[in-house]
């Protein structure tokens, strides 16, 4: 069943909610492709006589802080089917995690502001 909800809520991400410009959390166009792409601009640039400056951003954490309230009002904005952000509200809302070394267990705490960084929902 979960498998199902998936698909679906995967063809819904990729329609209304992943811009084309999008890389990374997709299958056809992983974070190597925008690697990819940006070097081939820059290079671009860089024939033509262009200047190039470029910005690293170390965004390895984001997911760690995005608030749960606005990751849905988001994908209800892009106009996801109400049904299935309730879904993934749910999903979200009353996890719990814990961290297991050899057999030391933390105790359970709750999820709160983050993304779960279980299996991939997107």
């Amino acid at each position: 069943m979960e498998q199902l909800i998936l698909e679906v809520i995967i063809k819904q991400v990729e329609e209304k909610v992943i811009r084309s410009s999008q890389h990374g959390f997709t299958n056809e166009r992983p974070c190597l492709t925008n690697l990819i792409a940006f070097y081939d601009g820059m290079t671009g640039w860089v024939d033509e006589g262009r200047a190039v400056d470029v910005v690293y951003l170390d965004f390895s954490k984001a997911f760690d802080t995005v608030s749960h309230n606005i990751l849905l009002e988001k994908l209800r904005r892009r106009r996801m089917d109400e049904w299935s952000v309730r879904w993934i509200e749910k999903w979200l809302n009353g996890r719990t995690q814990r961290a297991v070394v050899s057999s030391a267990e933390s105790s359970w705490r709750p999820v709160t502001p983050g993304i779960s960084t279980g299996p991939n929902l997107f």
